[in-house]
């Protein structure tokens, strides 16, 4: 790429390939006020880097120091050559699994970490209900620690796997009768993001299996229509302060909340970074102190 997006990029990224007669992959976002929709034209960026274009003194480098690695699936071919060092480093890496998409599967089985939009656990695994298609997901993908689905503004759920010899006197449940007992425990009269945990349980998902760990229900924020602004980037919010959390070593309770609470302040702007909050926000003050 050699065009005006290369300067920022140059900024925040320790590695990048530069084509002279390329250009960077560009969205061109519509936002309808009144309805509160966007459209999105979509360029993708040319030409892709290919692995035999990574150099590996440059992929050394490029993971060098690294606390987490992240891939949204795209370029797989080279996101999967940079997963299989990064597994080699014991770097953690957490999947954007937005959609399915050709070298899913592959970077999946590397993956400690998912975040996944509402219809993609059922569409993945095939399983009759949200819950069990978590359920399903840890028990397909033994290296994955958690996953989080995200709602929209009915917030998110999480399934996060229990640690190892820590089984033999859970007590089992069903997942989908345990998700609907934290449904229950919202409180709807609460603005702010809350994080509703379950204990660690056998959580059941008949027909596919049992997993140890906890469910959790996350809240969104309750946006006043005043000051919903543009919904562009709310998802790719919510990933950075999950991203951010992890680095921070902050606990699931807290970064269920935060990650919302990040995302919610991402609405309240047009664009996808304009609303983006620093870390001195008053709003993200509970959560880093």
């Amino acid at each position: 790429m050699s065009d005006s997006a290369l300067s920022l990029l140059l900024t925040i990224c320790r590695f990048i390939q530069v084509s002279k007669e390329g250009n960077s992959p560009f969205t061109y976002v519509i936002v309808d006020n009144q309805t509160k929709t966007r459209t999105c034209i979509h360029t993708p960026g040319y030409p892709p880097l290919l692995p035999d274009e990574l150099s590996h003194s440059s992929l050394l480098s490029a993971l060098n120091g690294a606390r987490l690695v992240y891939f949204d699936v795209r370029l797989h071919q080279t996101a999967l050559l940079v997963a299989e060092e990064a597994a080699r480093r014991k770097i953690p890496i957490l999947i954007d699994a937005e959609r399915k998409r050709e070298g899913l599967d592959d970077l999946l089985n590397f993956a400690s970490y998912v975040v996944c939009p509402a219809k993609f656990p059922q569409a993945w695994t095939e399983a009759p209900s949200v819950a069990k298609a978590l359920v399903s997901m840890l028990l397909r993908l033994p290296h994955i620690k958690f996953v989080i689905v995200t709602l929209g503004e009915d917030g998110c759920i999480m399934v996060e796997r229990n640690g190892p010899g820590e089984t033999m006197e859970l007590e089992e449940i069903d997942v989908d009768e345990l998700l609907e007992s934290l449904y229950q425990k919202k409180n709807n009269d609460t603005a702010i993001p809350k994080c509703i945990p379950s204990p660690v349980m056998k959580l059941k998902a008949s027909g596919i299996g049992t997993v140890s760990g906890r469910l959790f229900v996350g809240t969104a924020e309750k946006i006043p229509p005043s000051e919903l602004i543009d919904t562009t980037g709310a998802g790719d919010a919510f990933i950075g302060a999950v991203l951010y959390a992890l680095c921070a070593d902050m606990p699931s309770e807290k970064m269920v909340p935060f990650a919302a609470q990040v995302a919610a302040a991402s609405c309240r702007a047009l664009g996808a970074r304009t609303g983006l909050p620093h870390r001195t926000d008053p709003r993200l003050a509970s959560f880093l102190h």
